[in-house]
């Protein structure tokens, strides 16, 4: 068992493994031959893609109060690091709870992702004022004059016991596909991915230039552009990912481990999504700063209870959570989030439409981040699900735009990474083929008459009022037309689906079952 689990019983942890989901611990190593008798041990102690959930941050931050204990005595260099998303929305009591837990985390460097740029610059600046941390984006283009421009770094140097590294970091590519129409998509550009592989490159020589050759590379970019660096550039040595929500667990050649350009080995890792995992990669470098053997741990957070002393500095943050009822029963998460149908986002659209009064109501159902569970339910376990903090929009839309956006989410079925997500909606149904076709929808009124449409040939003179968000309502994962920009939008809110959904459970007779009602059919 992983040592970190076995730890943690020492330690006052008592874990709870569900052996449906605990990765295997003992990973497989990797080790190459080596000329060099003199290598240098590294440990990385890495996260990603939290989303802002804060129970598992509570979970994670024990695990790393375990993992300190049980490293104290070891002479290995000691990093610990983020592929960023781990805060998520624009709420700045959440991001302030984010910050705060990578502070006491002893983070070294994040790299920040899109859901950091939820929020407009001025706050994340404002979030990140007392970081202990360095925030990296190398391929992001902050002009002068904005409160970023000197906080966002393109690269640093961090050293231990003497050894030093080369530390790079990287935002994701598509942010601005990625993020609501705010002042952060207005103000902060991307580069072009070629050219951000060029820069990696000119970074890397520049590096060595200075002796220094162990570089690790902070990454929000995805997988398939992780490998593509790992495969076009020479010296990066460790690409810490993420923004894919792969599990990385072990080292498996050709997923994770590559080969550069000048046939160095390069490992990738990723720890999935929501904090339900983290990892831990061992590496031995030679006095060339090459990998002769490493191994790469991946362990779940439900392992570990959440840390009482975060638990309460998040609680000063974000406020006592309200009771609002009783869960009966609740499937549960789904398998695969972004293609799934997800009773939990039903009865989150349910509470948006009821209570904004509206004929229907939509979202990707990439923004539906937790699940409900029977018990009590309180403020802050409805936030988890759905955590970004957007704000509420009503708008309308035609039947044609609403079939359009129901296939561009099908396209997910067979896109990469299943983006941009499906469509989950409360007054229609839907069935979609496993190949990304869209075969039936019909309307749902207020009464419960089921009308079918025609989506060969929606009609795009038949209106429809629609409660969304200002992440679909700007075009986020282009699943509509920005409608914020064209001046589309008939109302704006300063409130998020929490608080919709919030006060709807408060109004149900309880307690209260969640359940999948069929309104989206898979078929072959």
């Amino acid at each position: 068992m992983n040592l970190l689990i076995n730890a943690a019983q020492k330690y006052g942890y008592t874990p709870k493994i569900n052996p449906k989901t605990e990765v295997k611990p003992q990973s497989a190593q990797f080790e190459q031959k080596s000329h060099s008798n003199s290598y240098v041990d590294t440990s990385i102690f890495y996260i990603n893609d939290i989303h802002g959930r804060i129970g598992n941050m509570a979970r994670i931050y024990s695990a790393k109060m375990v993992y300190d204990a049980v490293n104290i005595n070891k002479n290995n260099d000691k990093l610990v690091l983020s592929a960023g998303d781990i805060s998520a929305g624009a709420d700045e009591h959440i991001i302030k709870a984010a910050n705060a837990y990578m502070n006491g985390m002893g983070l070294d460097a994040v790299s920040d992702g899109n859901h950091e740029y939820d929020a407009n610059p001025n706050v994340i600046a404002k979030a990140k004022k007392n970081a202990k941390f360095k925030s990296l984006g190398m391929n992001l283009q902050i002009p002068k004059g904005n409160p970023l421009e000197n906080i966002i770094e393109k690269s640093f140097v961090l050293e231990r016991n003497g050894h030093k590294y080369g530390i790079i970091g990287l935002a994701p590519p598509d942010l601005h596909e990625r993020i609501r129409d705010n002042e952060s998509r207005k103000q902060i550009g991307v580069d072009d991915f070629d050219k951000t592989i060029k820069d990696i490159q000119h970074q890397v020589d520049e590096f060595n230039k200075q002796g220094i050759n162990k570089i690790i590379l902070l990454s929000h970019c995805g997988l398939t552009k992780d490998q593509k660096i790992a495969k076009e550039t020479s010296g990066v040595d460790v690409i810490i990912g993420g923004h894919t929500h792969d599990l990385l667990d072990n080292i498996v050649k050709d997923k994770n481990l590559f080969y550069s350009k000048s046939n160095e080995p390069v490992i990738i890792t990723q720890g999935g999504k929501d904090g339900e995992y983290f990892g831990e990669l061992k590496l031995s470098f030679d006095d060339k700063g090459v990998i002769v053997k490493a191994q790469n741990n991946v362990t779940s957070s439900n392992g570990f209870k959440r840390n009482r002393v975060l638990k309460g500095v998040f609680d000063q943050i974000l406020g006592k959570p309200e009771h609002l009822g009783e869960i009966k029963s609740a499937t549960g998460p789904t398998k695969n989030r972004l293609i799934d149908p997800n009773p939990n986002g039903y009865f989150i659209m349910d509470a948006v439409r009821n209570e904004f009064d509206t004929d229907l109501a939509l979202i990707n159902v990439g923004n539906i981040r937790g699940f409900f569970e029977a018990g009590p339910i309180d403020s802050r376990q409805v936030f988890e699900v759905v955590p970004l903090k957007n704000n509420m929009v009503k708008l309308k839309l035609t039947e044609k735009e609403i079939v359009d956006a129901l296939k561009n989410g099908a396209k997910s079925f067979i896109n990469p990474g299943n983006k941009p997500s499906i469509v989950i909606p409360s007054g229609l149904k839907y069935t979609v083929t496993r190949n990304g076709e869209i075969r039936a929808a019909s309307f749902i009124d207020k009464q419960g008459k089921e009308v079918s449409i025609d989506v060969n040939n929606p009609n795009p003179n038949k209106i429809y009022t629609v409660a969304t968000d200002d992440f679909f309502a700007s075009g986020g994962d282009n699943l509509i037309s920005n409608k914020i920009a064209s001046n589309e939008v008939d109302e704006k809110f300063d409130f998020d689906k929490d608080k919709l959904t919030c006060d709807y459970i408060k109004k149900l007779e309880q307690p209260i079952e969640i359940k999948d009602d069929g309104r989206i059919t898979v078929i072959d």
